[in-house]
């Protein structure tokens, strides 16, 4: 006789099954999928991510392995590929995105009194996207290349505890700024994005909505300076100027002033300059917002991942190696992530 809960039942019970149940009644109708319930299909999908299954196949054959207590892991229904299948090609996609975005809610509240390395007491977000690379053969829809398939997934990051609160996953050929008309800017907050998100009729949205943002500019974008600002080049800032644009498509997209803050990289002696609609912060503030969180953790996740990012790696790895995680010296309670 089975004693004591399994860790994954303790993990679902954490959960909104109410909420859940909200999502279904939204979208679909749950009492036309007894056999294979909304529910069981979301726990079954949960375990093989968690657990690192690999296809269909796998998950099957990892849950029939152990039938006899999937009761105790609140699976209800008998697991098959087939039938997982069919439920994730004709379910609708929006009953878990609700259910995301009902998560999201819960956490963020967690994690917002989390130290993110800059002394700065608003939310701060960093927007990046990376292309996942397809088989064509598999997957033609995905046109990327002539002989490649992709698509894009783009991040809205909430670097407090580096929970995503937006995720759009389009075809391999859209340009990375066009996914900021999808964007509702939150007034005070601050966005973090790199040179791919220079446009600056878009970017004008975030000034009207009283959001800022930080973003590298281009090499190509005409400026001209208006003010230049006292600056403490020790701390590696190397100039601070109230700058216009000159460009007549772009004075006409951003008729405001703009900042712009030039920045030197001791350690890898590059430069950077960064465009803000904020006037207030230090010029370093504004160079660390934009170095040690998006650079460090969002654009850059290859140079010096920390710990936690190490764990992640390995995730295949780690299916086969149990004890893979004591090599990476991870203690709970001390590394949260």
């Amino acid at each position: 006789m089975h004693n004591g809960r399994f860790i994954f039942a303790e993990l679902i019970s954490h959960l909104p099954h109410k909420e859940f149940q909200k999502c279904v009644a939204r979208y679909g109708d749950d009492s036309q999928s007894r056999t294979f319930s909304h529910w069981d299909q979301y726990l079954t999908m949960a375990f093989a991510q968690l657990t690192y299954r690999e296809s269909l196949r796998d998950i099957e054959a990892c849950l029939r392995s152990v039938t006899g207590k999937l009761y105790h892991l609140g699976i209800r229904s008998k697991v098959s590929r087939t039938t997982l299948a069919d439920a994730n090609e004709s379910r609708d996609w929006r009953i878990f995105a609700d259910f995301a975005q009902v998560l999201i809610r819960i956490a963020r509240p967690l994690y917002s009194a989390d130290p993110i390395g800059v002394d700065l007491d608003h939310s701060v977000y960093a927007l990046d996207s990376t292309t996942i690379d397809l088989c064509l053969s598999l997957f033609p829809w995905a046109k990327f290349r002539r002989h490649k398939g992709a698509v894009k997934m783009h991040t809205l990051l909430d670097l407090h505890g580096n929970i995503p609160t937006f995720i759009s996953i389009t075809n391999g050929k859209v340009h990375d700024v066009n996914i900021l008309d999808e964007i509702a800017p939150e007034a005070g907050a601050f966005y973090v994005m790199d040179r791919g998100y220079v446009d600056f009729e878009r970017l004008y949205v975030f000034t009207l909505s009283a959001a800022f943002f930080v973003v590298r500019t281009k090499s190509n974008v005409l400026i001209q300076r208006r003010y230049s600002h006292p600056v403490d080049k020790t701390t590696g800032v190397r100039s601070d100027h109230t700058v216009i644009l000159t460009a007549i498509n772009s004075v006409k997209a951003y008729p405001d002033q703009l900042r712009r803050v030039s920045y030197l990289d001791v350690k890898t002696r590059k430069r950077f300059q960064f465009l803000t609609n904020n006037f207030m912060l230090p010029a370093l503030t504004v160079a660390q917002i934009y170095k040690s969180l998006a650079s460090g953790i969002v654009l850059q996740v290859d140079q010096a991942a920390p710990t936690d990012q190490g764990f992640l790696r390995h995730q295949r790895e780690r299916s086969e190696d149990a004890d893979l995680d004591r090599s990476l010296c991870l203690r709970a309670g001390i590394h949260r992530p």
